[in-house]
């Protein structure tokens, strides 16, 4: 009989060793640690970087700039390699240009490498034509409402306040929510904004002897903050600030805006300045159906079945974990009641990313957890108690590893390593 070779000797060594039982216990728990502490994510995470070049040709027409701007750009644009499709919108005065790269190319690497090409060929820019503006884009930079879904939408609604006062509470609870490391991004859809409306009284203005143009003069110069300089004094050294923000309407109406026989002319003589919500640009209403009771939402005397409400949705940076996230921020959000949020303000969650996400990958491992047990007990009653042991030792460890690649193909989940 042959000697015994490399892998019998490193077989034996580990055999008889008896560091093999904590080498075996240390493994265990480190994949016991890894599912516990990778994130959970409802769709497969790709990196397919994308960039938008905008560039301005003012007077130009649709045909012009395609002419003389995206039909070039385009060239210089296809040199690049990694770039898989080029879009362009050409538009009177402007373009629009898309560049997408292959699935898995680096974003940092493609920014440089287009924003380069670029650059090197600045000098072939027509008269007229501004410095292209790079924007990059990527899957998670997309907007949480259109094609990606939020991780998180909360929507506020109430019986008895408006869209505008319920805009200014969903404001300020958005930003506390962003004060979590991991948002990315927050929007708020629904209400009205504050606007401060200035309406010119004709017959005033030819009073005065004084023009719209004068008044956006005025408004602008009076709305400014410039830094002055700076001077020392006490072993500290002070900075000045000239100007200052309009901040309420009062001192918008005290705005000067000419001068008519020798007095100043104020806002407030020749307009009407209106403190409050601006024309709705997108509706969010609260419908009060069949299963509002079960969530515990009370019905009864409700009145009307719609209400004006507001939705923040939260996005989540690359990589971080759904379900912590949403946890996170509604935890903020119930914290919250009573000061930020009003007590008349009911915060009902619209959408969960994080519970769907949670609840998919506890039932993969559940899967996984029940297919191991079964291949261990068909060894045991096959071969033997012994070399189930084995099985049981070394099978989880082969299915947590292949399960972090395979799950997105097989499910709609991505669990990172």
């Amino acid at each position: 009989m042959s000697g015994v070779g490399i892998s019998g000797k490193i077989a034996k060594a580990f055999i008889t060793s008896k560091l093999t039982p904590l080498i075996v216990a240390a493994a265990l728990l480190l994949g016991v640690f890894a599912v516990a502490v990778t994130p959970r994510e409802e769709e497969p995470q790709i990196v397919v970087p994308m960039i938008d070049v905008f560039v301005s040709y003012p007077g130009a027409s649709a045909k012009e700039v395609e002419a003389r701007v995206t039909t070039p750009m385009e060239k210089l644009l296809w040199e690049i390699k990694g770039v898989e499709y080029v879009y362009s919108i050409a538009s009177p005065g402007g373009n629009l240009t898309i560049v997408r790269f292959y699935v898995g190319e680096d974003m940092e690497d493609s920014l440089v490498k287009l924003y380069n090409k670029l650059m090197s060929n600045y000098d072939l820019i027509p008269p007229g034509v501004s410095q292209p503006l790079v924007k990059p884009r990527s899957i998670d930079d997309v907007p949480v409402l259109a094609v990606t879904l939020p991780v998180l939408a909360v929507t506020l609604w109430s019986r008895r306040y408006s869209g505008y006062e319920l805009r200014s509470v969903a404001t300020s609870l958005a930003d506390e929510l962003k004060k979590d490391t991991d948002v990315s991004e927050i929007t708020v859809t629904g209400g009205q904004r504050r606007r401060v409306l200035v309406n010119l009284d004709p017959a005033r203005l030819k009073a005065y002897s004084v023009s719209a143009f004068q008044i956006m003069g005025a408004l602008k110069a009076a709305n400014y903050n410039v830094r002055s300089g700076s001077f020392p004094s006490g072993n500290a050294e002070y900075v000045v600030d000239t100007g200052g923000f309009l901040k309420t309407p009062d001192e918008v109406k005290s705005v000067v805006v000419g001068v008519h026989r020798a007095r100043p002319v104020y806002l407030r003589d020749v307009a009407t300045v209106v403190d409050g919500p601006e024309e709705p640009a997108n509706y969010v209403f609260m419908g009060l159906g069949p299963a509002a009771a079960e969530k515990g939402i009370a019905t009864e005397g409700a009145g009307a079945s719609e209400y004006e409400a507001v939705t923040i949705a939260l996005a989540k940076r690359q990589g971080a974990n759904a379900s912590v996230i949403a946890r996170r921020a509604l935890d903020k959000i119930e914290a919250l009641k009573g000061t930020v949020v009003p007590s008349g303000i009911t915060a009902t969650v619209t959408r969960n990313y994080g519970d769907t996400a949670k609840e998919k990958s506890d039932e993969l491992l559940e899967h996984m957890l029940i297919a191991t047990v079964a291949v261990i007990i068909l060894i045991a009653l096959a071969l033997g108690v012994r070399e189930s042991a084995v099985v049981a030792v070394a099978v989880p460890r082969c299915r947590a590893r292949n399960a972090c690649v395979d799950a997105p193909c097989q499910l709609p989940l991505r669990i990172h390593a």
